[in-house]
């Protein structure tokens, strides 16, 4: 079985629920605290043993580049004025994986932005993160899906439970058996509640083998001209099966408002240099 050693991080998006903020600044380099999102989806995709990220960017990404890449001003003033921890955390910035761009000159869909992957790719499995899903666990929820690959030698989509009255927000596994890890039957793309098959929305985590590329290029775009992953997916269920694997921890959709918020408030109650005085914060203003 032939090892996942590479990640596709989609950033080519506009941000459109965070403008006016996005107007001049990637959503991806928001910042939780004191490391923008991005940082947390390739520390994550580092912990799950990968060393080789593939960012799907756009036109005004370029701070994307600027974050991983050296800075070699700053590093040489933290140097003279001796703040040797903080070196060292900008310069593991830059080492923590090897990082490949690539352009989605269009913006057409997330199936689109992991299919200008595949030359990078080549013939071997690969795992997707979506950075805008941030995630707080014992055991990175990308290293549950490889474990889950490599217990099925087969694609696997990360799922979580959401209520009913969200299911129309997400693509929902329809189950083939009830397992933590489970065959798919199919997936639907954000269902009316009453046509939804589970209550397991894809999360955006995901280990895939290469065929998905020959998939993702057969499907026939939208009205819009994107070419839809679930399509694709679909397609891939019925040649060699998908498992899905429910996620175990705490995660966040930073994507959305109300989740950025919450995000920034779990990290705020875990920073080591703020978690007290933020928590005592919380408490006046909730009198």
């Amino acid at each position: 079985m032939r090892k996942v050693r590479k990640a596709v991080i989609p950033a080519a998006g506009f941000g459109t629920r965070f403008l006016p903020a996005t107007k001049a600044m990637p959503k991806e380099m928001l910042p939780i605290i004191d490391k923008p999102m991005i940082h947390y989806a390739v520390e994550e995709a580092v912990k799950a043993g990968i060393r080789d990220i593939i960012f799907s960017t756009g036109r005004g990404k370029r701070s994307l580049e600027d974050y991983f890449d050296h800075s070699y001003e700053l590093e040489d003033q933290l140097k003279k004025t001796g703040k040797k921890d903080l070196l060292k955390e900008i310069e593991d910035i830059s080492d923590m994986a090897e990082i490949v761009y690539i352009r989605q000159k269009h913006a057409l869909g997330l199936g689109h932005a992991i299919l200008r992957a595949k030359d990078v790719i080549g013939d071997e499995p690969f795992a997707v993160i979506l950075p805008d899903m941030l995630v707080d666990s014992d055991v990175p929820y990308m290293k549950q899906v490889i474990e889950a690959y490599e217990e099925t030698n087969r694609s696997v989509l990360g799922v979580k439970e959401t209520t009913p009255d969200k299911v129309s927000l997400y693509g929902i596994a329809d189950p083939a058996e009830s397992a933590d890890t489970f065959k798919l039957k199919g997936v639907v793309e954000k269902p009316a509640p009453e046509d939804a098959p589970s209550n397991l929305y894809i999360f955006g985590r995901y280990v895939f083998t290469p065929e998905l590329f020959d998939y993702l290029e057969k499907t026939k775009p939208t009205l819009g001209g994107e070419i839809m992953l679930t399509d694709a997916i679909s397609d891939l269920i019925k040649s060699e099966g998908v498992y899905g694997k429910i996620l175990e921890g705490t995660d966040f959709d930073t994507g959305d408002k109300l989740g950025y918020l919450q995000a920034m408030a779990w990290y705020g109650l875990k920073h080591n240099d703020l978690s007290e005085e933020f928590s005592k914060y919380l408490k006046e203003i909730n009198q």
